[in-house]
């Protein structure tokens, strides 16, 4: 685990590609006047010790002119001009509003910019697959990506701006208030030596020794921040998988093992809060007697001064102010060390999730996949193996030719929907090339995406909902037997849901029927149905499609015997497996 040390570089590693992008000037700009109107505090701060200097002498020296004037208006003498509380009160909230307002902005902007750019590179060259296929075989990838986007980001954010704006103003309050403390507090004799401004010599001492005992105590909550973000996470997603999977679990009356699974995971949760609790509560009685000390302790230091007729009423107060603004100030970490050591936790999961992209993006960089062109679809000369290192195809060579639809069988298991994942250029775990033919290509999965919307929406996933008209959308879900959902087109719904396992590949058919591809591979897009309807549904498409070349992995032979051309994949658990042609067989 990084220490705090290195919080810094780490902090503006991440930060400065956004001060620095092509909304520099803007982020700059709102940056700047947070940091103009964070200071503008600081100053009225000072005024306001001030102030409070001479309103407490206004009040020991039963003074009524000063007192309302100070309450009300303004005062001056000889001291020089002194505002009103109700004016200074109220430019006070209106900076104080405008910092907020304006830190805010600057931190959705960062956000956005942060959540577009990391959406980006997780979804370029199809990194987030990759990290799927590593993390199914290697626990210590990435895990939950979605949190780390939505919550570590908006976390980083919040709590650089935070703690960013707050040192800022910590450093300037202290050497505001340190010039304050060392004209009020005096010289003091110890053993002999004459010490000037010994109270904020005191300040610094009493300020370091808290923080060297809170870091010694607080240091463990960085792991522990870091855990609990993951095992909340790991939770959360086992939470998402029963509610998908809901009638499976149901159907194999598996409650009772879900329960007990998620459970444990819960526990987890609660052993690691558990030990939060216990290294928080250590800490806390570290800082709340440090707070309560600090309360009474400035007093304790400048009364000699005060009962020697050395400090008015006014001053001792604005002493003791300006020691708990230094001792504050000097206390900085002390006070924000539970913030920063969840930041160092955040900023790690962040790091980590980078460096698993990039890992990613590099090992997909293995298969190339060259411009269509031609009338053939090779595999060429390709090496593939499984997560596990097993090797599926030796230096192998695989052609498709344009017209002559291909039916691929194989022992199940065997590799076969690995060898399409190959061909759509998505395996990351082995070397060649893919040439693909002139045109456009499409792959449907056994079990199809359907993102959550409208029917239309999802019937014509990847394109845009307006792609198509209602007319061809009747004419597709009708081909394919879903004639029954055409009066639905705009009803919002989980399609994954709602529709069972041959419907879904219906309906995934049924986007092949509108988006026309060249080439259409079907990994299995049909073991759901029933002979008869399989038979029919690629028969439909052979009738709709006569200019669609289709390459499907087929089970049944009786339905592979309607392609003109069969391939079969022999493999065996120990050899790289090889492509037989059984065509006329």
């Amino acid at each position: 685990m990084p220490s705090i040390q290195r919080l810094p570089r780490d902090t503006w590693h991440l930060a400065h590609p956004y001060f620095w992008s092509e909304e520099r000037w803007p982020a700059r700009i709102k940056l700047f006047a947070t940091i103009a109107l964070s200071l503008a505090l600081v100053a009225m701060n000072v005024v306001l010790s001030y102030w409070s200097r001479a309103f407490y002498n206004a009040l020991q020296n039963k003074d009524w002119d000063s007192f309302i004037g100070l309450l009300l208006t303004y005062k001056r003498d000889a001291n020089g001009f002194m505002p009103g509380f109700i004016g200074l009160a109220t430019v006070y909230i209106i900076v104080a509003v405008y910092r907020r307002y304006l830190s805010q902005w600057l931190q959705i902007s960062w956000r956005h910019w942060m959540t577009t750019r990391l959406l980006g590179d997780w979804l370029a060259q199809r990194a987030y697959y990759g990290i799927g296929l590593r993390s199914a075989t290697d626990p210590s990838v990435t895990d939950n990506p979605d949190q780390r986007i939505a919550e570590d980001l908006r976390n980083y954010v919040d709590q650089t701006l935070s703690l960013s704006l707050n040192l800022l103003s910590t450093i300037v309050t202290l050497f505001s208030f340190v010039t304050i403390l060392w004209t009020l507090s005096g010289p003091v004799t110890v053993f002999g030596i004459n010490i000037p401004g010994y109270m904020v010599w005191v300040a610094l001492v009493y300020s370091a020794a808290g923080t060297a005992l809170v870091h010694g105590v607080g240091r463990p909550l960085i792991r522990l921040n870091f855990l609990q973000q993951q095992v909340e996470a790991d939770f959360r997603f086992s939470l998402v998988q029963v509610r998908e999977n809901a009638e499976a679990i149901a159907l194999s009356a598996g409650e009772r093992q879900e329960g007990t699974r998620l459970g444990s995971q819960f526990q987890a949760i609660r052993d690691n809060w558990r030990a939060i609790m216990t290294r928080t509560k250590l800490l806390n009685a570290l800082t709340s007697g440090f707070d309560q000390i600090s309360s009474i302790f400035p007093i304790v230091v400048a009364a000699p001064r005060y009962f020697a007729g050395m400090l008015d009423l006014g001053g001792l107060t604005q002493t003791v102010g300006a020691f708990g603004s230094v001792q504050g100030a000097m206390s900085w970490f002390v006070s924000s060390y539970t913030e920063i050591a969840s930041l160092r936790a955040t900023i790690d999961r962040i790091l980590s999730f980078q460096g698993e992209i990039a890992e990613a993006r590099h090992i997909q960089e293995s298969l190339s996949v060259v411009h269509p062109e031609g009338d053939e679809f090779i595999l060429d000369h390709a090496s593939l193996q499984l997560p596990d290192g097993r090797a599926l195809l030796d230096n192998g060579t695989i052609n498709f030719h344009r017209g002559q639809s291909t039916a691929l069988s194989g022992r199940s298991g065997s590799g076969k929907s690995t060898l399409f994942r190959a061909l759509a250029g998505i395996w990351p775990f082995g070397s060649g090339t893919v040439r693909p033919g002139a045109g456009k290509r499409m792959f449907l999965p056994q079990r199809p995406y359907f993102p959550s919307g409208t029917l239309r929406e999802t019937v014509s996933y990847p394109a845009p909902p307006n792609a198509y008209s209602d007319a061809e959308i009747e004419q597709a879900l009708s081909a394919v037997g879903l004639s029954g959902l055409a009066a639905k087109y705009d009803a919002k719904d989980n399609w994954g849901q709602r529709l069972s396992g041959g419907e879904q590949q219906r309906l995934a058919l049924a986007r092949a029927l509108l988006a026309h591809p060249d080439w259409l591979f079907l990994d299995e897009a049909t073991s759901s149905l029933d002979p008869a309807s399989e038979r029919a549904i690629l028969a439909a498409l052979q009738e709709r499609l006569p200019a669609t070349t289709v390459i499907s992995i087929i089970h049944r032979p009786d339905v592979a015997a309607q392609f003109p051309r069969r391939l079969v994949f022999v493999r065996d658990e120990s050899t790289p497996g090889k492509i037989m042609d059984v065509t006329g067989d």
